[in-house]
């Protein structure tokens, strides 16, 4: 594990339901953003959450950490760079696909500024910091 890292992770009531996500400065507990909460999965606030981190990174300059999530499902979709999500287009999920879709165009244009992103193992360190706590 490095120090130099933000961790991410996403809350949902409900599949779906209300949705937010967080970043948090893995050295220093701090919350360095927060989005939500807004209708969605926690598959899609995990996606993006690590989007969100890297995005800001790269708007603030930093590219010398790293980005951690527990999510696989959210991993493997930033590294197809497509949302793999079954939501269902709606007035109510509106909000959200313009996000993921904002969010997939991100990673399309910006894959080769990406900041390192990698698992985190929770049986290693433990419930990843930027968690709400809420299981």
């Amino acid at each position: 594990m490095v120090d130099n890292a933000w961790c991410v992770d996403a809350a949902c009531s409900g599949n779906p339901g209300q949705m937010e996500y967080r970043g948090v400065d893995l050295a220093t507990g701090r919350q360095v953003f927060h989005f939500g909460p807004i209708w969605g999965t926690n598959n899609i606030g995990e996606f993006l959450a690590i989007v969100h981190a890297a995005a800001l990174m790269q708007k603030k300059g930093i590219t010398d950490y790293a980005i951690y999530s527990d999510s696989i499902s959210a991993l493997a979709w930033v590294r197809n760079k497509r949302a793999k999500t079954q939501l269902e287009r709606t007035e109510k999920t509106e909000q959200v696909h313009l996000l993921i879709a904002r969010a997939e165009k991100w990673l399309r244009e910006n894959s080769k500024k990406m900041p390192d992103i990698q698992k985190w193992d929770t049986k290693e360190y433990g419930e990843i910091p930027a968690d709400f706590g809420r299981k």
